[in-house]
């Protein structure tokens, strides 16, 4: 017993790794290739769905079922052979069969997938693919074929793993709704080798049409981004000439970040994946390592020439989308300021004139506060003079002169009563 314990998941993710093999294809034999995909949404696909639709197949030839949760399978049906494999967006389908049909191409292999099982898709067909894998040395005899097979001015041919296989297709859909791929392997090929080529070729067939999802939406695209961009442009133009009121400026700005955001929200993904399928394209293509075939144009060439265009105008659509919300933030970000410094500019205003309203306040308050020093006096030194009266008859004293004397100490002491209240309520 092992001294150690091991993690929960240490043989599971070991085994990951031999999960999906290839499949073994002894040339001369054929091949029918089926990738199907949600129209919407498809990362976020009912899983269990794909797996009813699988075990709907194999029920109809008495196969053995998946294990729960699997993601590949293969099998026996009937005389042929199946293999399933589950991905983020999509599954595929690919029946083996030995031996080729005197009609090239002819769709036997794929009737297979019987009508109404398909018509019961949890998706959409993505791509198709008829494979004809035959035993062949001569490359006149090569020639001839795929001369008479594909389209001569998108035909792609190339020598792959050491000149030990031929292959070629020409990416068009034939008159039956699928691609073709021809394979030509020499008599020391093994069927392992054969069939790493005939996987490879099919992976990258989807992942081509896969990333050109992207493209479709960049199209789509397109024109609203035109318009946004003049529109943005239009906008930055009335900040430089100052015709149009900031904060009427700045909503339209808000909205139009808002917009981009959305975008950019909704189309990462796509963008994401296109990339992802880009860059599988260029790896399948190098792991066969190609050679030139008489001179006739490799899949390298026709990826280069055909695919790759696409492939950067997605990527320069991702550059300038974001280049554009960067724009937009970067100018509501100036036009705010702009507009945070007039707001302190008229903030500025306003608190002079409040000092100024507080400074003709605090005048009229003392001058208030006078006016009621004297009106209190006036009363007080009236009480007063009340209360000494009886002094005029006692001691022969005037009242004016009382009223002389008692005016200012009674002004003294209401002035300094008033203070002492004015500095209480400080």
């Amino acid at each position: 017993m092992s001294p150690i314990e091991d993690h929960p998941l240490r043989y599971a993710l070991a085994n990951e790794l031999h999960a999906r093999p290839f499949p073994h294809v002894k040339a001369p034999a054929r091949a029918a290739y089926l990738a199907i995909k949600p129209a919407q949404n498809a990362a976020g696909r009912d899983r269990e769905a794909d797996r009813a639709h699988l075990i709907a197949l194999l029920d109809r030839y008495g196969a053995s079922h998946p294990q729960p949760e699997a993601t590949h399978y293969s099998g026996q049906i009937g005389k042929h052979m199946l293999k399933w494999e589950s991905h983020t967006e999509f599954v595929t389908y690919t029946i083996f069969g030995e031996g080729v049909a005197g009609r090239p191409f002819d769709g036997t292999t794929f009737s297979l997938f019987p009508q109404n099982w398909l018509a019961q898709a949890p998706g959409v067909r993505i791509t198709s693919a008829l494979i004809r894998v035959e035993l062949l040395d001569d490359d006149s005899e090569i020639i001839k074929k795929v001369d008479d097979w594909f389209v001569p001015e998108s035909l792609a041919i190339s020598r792959v793993l050491n000149d030990e296989l031929v292959v070629a297709g020409d990416f068009r859909i034939d008159e039956s709704g699928h691609m073709r791929i021809a394979v030509f392997a020499r008599g020391v090929t093994g069927g392992r080798r054969t069939g790493r080529v005939v996987q490879r070729l099919c992976e990258i067939e989807t992942y081509k049409a896969m990333s050109m999802l992207g493209l479709s939406m960049v199209r789509d695209l397109g024109p609203r981004l035109g318009q946004i961009d003049n529109g943005l442009t239009a906008l930055l133009e009335d900040m430089t000439s100052g015709t149009s009121e900031p904060d009427a400026v700045l909503q339209e700005l808000l909205t139009t970040s808002a917009e981009l955001e959305n975008t950019i929200a909704k189309s990462s993904f796509r963008f994401g994946a296109t990339g992802a399928y880009d860059r599988l394209v260029n790896q399948r293509i190098g792991v066969l390592r190609e050679e030139r075939f008489l001179g006739r144009q490799t899949f390298g060439e026709f990826m280069m020439r055909r695919f790759d265009p696409a492939m950067r105008t997605v990527k320069s659509t991702e550059a300038r989308l974001e280049a554009m919300s960067s724009r937009a933030l970067r100018a509501g970000d100036l036009l705010r300021t702009r507009v945070d410094v007039e707001r302190s500019a008229q903030n500025q205003d306003l608190l002079t004139s409040m000092d100024k309203r507080a400074d003709l306040q605090l005048r009229l308050q003392r001058t208030v506060e006078g006016l009621s020093v004297v009106a209190i006096s006036y009363y007080a030194v009236n009480l007063v003079l009340y209360v000494v009266g009886p002094l005029e008859q006692a001691y022969g004293v005037p009242k004016a002169v009382m009223a002389a004397i008692a005016t200012p100490l009674v002004l003294l002491g209401v002035w300094v009563l008033v203070q002492r209240i004015r500095k209480h309520m400080e």
